[in-house]
């Protein structure tokens, strides 16, 4: 099953994003002949949207996974693959930046996707974020600048990531987004409240979420009555705690799909079991009243 954004300029994503983030050098470290086995596993099981940021492994993640591309070049057709820069982390091999900030200049964003095209041994990024906002952003620069890579053939579309409603929409008013990477989950669910899901559900616009189990099902984030209630419906649902946290968001309107941080395709795979199911409306309050520690006024 696959859940579609209703732009006029569509583009189709899986029912989860593969998050990469904790594969490389942040993470479990993978080989390029684990990258492999990892890819054409989540590829199998209908997973065909990867979640990378410039910046990941101290700007080497996009170098391991292209490593995997570079040797099975047949994969990049069966995928699409986000990006996302403007973060200039200090880094070793980003000497030039003295301070952590932030940047969405002409110059920035355009080098850095070149920078990920060749890490990456691809011609185009299907998807590409601003990863923050810029304080300093121009919202008719990012928008030359996005026509100018989607005129040149070097990304299909454009997104946001953990941007502010105004932000989102004083960049959607000049140039069409077709995503907002945000974090949600029951240990965070300031989305279901500011207005963010409300606006992109009004603009039919699909959300990503990242961290979509708000640090694990053994989160110190998680409330006892939280942890009570996920045992509760556990049973009732025959689900896994992480399951559950995921159906929770699967069931707004608005079509979140969850980013998942997995390094096994097991729980990729129990992920995807998911697709025919969906919580009742009770439980989904029982759930978030439970988080907030009080019933909904």
């Amino acid at each position: 099953m696959r859940q579609t954004s209703l732009l006029k300029d569509n583009i189709e994503f899986s029912p989860y994003l593969v998050g990469v983030m904790r594969l490389g050098k942040w993470g479990v470290n993978f080989s390029t002949k684990e990258w492999i086995s990892f890819i054409e596993e989540s590829l199998s099981l209908g997973l065909v949207d990867y979640d990378h940021a410039d910046i990941y492994g101290d700007y080497t993640t996009e170098k391991d996974f292209g490593k995997a591309l570079k040797e099975k070049p047949h994969l990049r057709d069966k995928m699409q693959i986000t990006s996302k820069c403007g973060i200039k982390m200090i880094a070793e091999n980003r000497p030039q930046h003295k301070i952590k900030s932030y940047d969405s200049s002409e110059k920035h964003i355009i080098t850095s996707v070149e920078n990920s095209l060749r890490n990456l041994h691809t011609d185009y990024l299907d998807v590409l974020l601003l990863h923050r906002p810029d304080f300093l952003m121009n919202p008719n620069e990012i928008a030359e600048t996005f026509e100018k890579l989607q005129d040149d053939g070097k990304v299909k579309h454009f997104g946001v990531s953990n941007f502010t409603s105004s932000q989102f929409e004083m960049i959607h008013d000049v140039f069409p987004l077709v995503t907002h990477q945000i974090e949600a989950s029951l240990s965070h669910l300031k989305p279901f409240e500011d207005g963010t899901l409300d606006q992109l559900l009004m603009k039919n616009i699909v959300p990503t979420a990242w961290s979509p189990l708000g640090g694990g099902v053994d989160s110190q984030r998680l409330n006892q009555e939280l942890q009570n209630t996920l045992n509760s419906l556990s049973e009732k649902y025959e689900l896994n705690l992480a399951q559950l946290m995921l159906l929770f968001l699967k069931k707004h309107p608005s079509g979140i799909i969850p980013v998942l941080g997995t390094s096994k395709p097991e729980r990729l795979k129990e992920a995807m079991d998911l697709n025919a199911l969906e919580l009742e409306k009770e439980d989904w309050y029982a759930l978030y009243s439970a988080s907030k520690g009080e019933e909904v006024p």
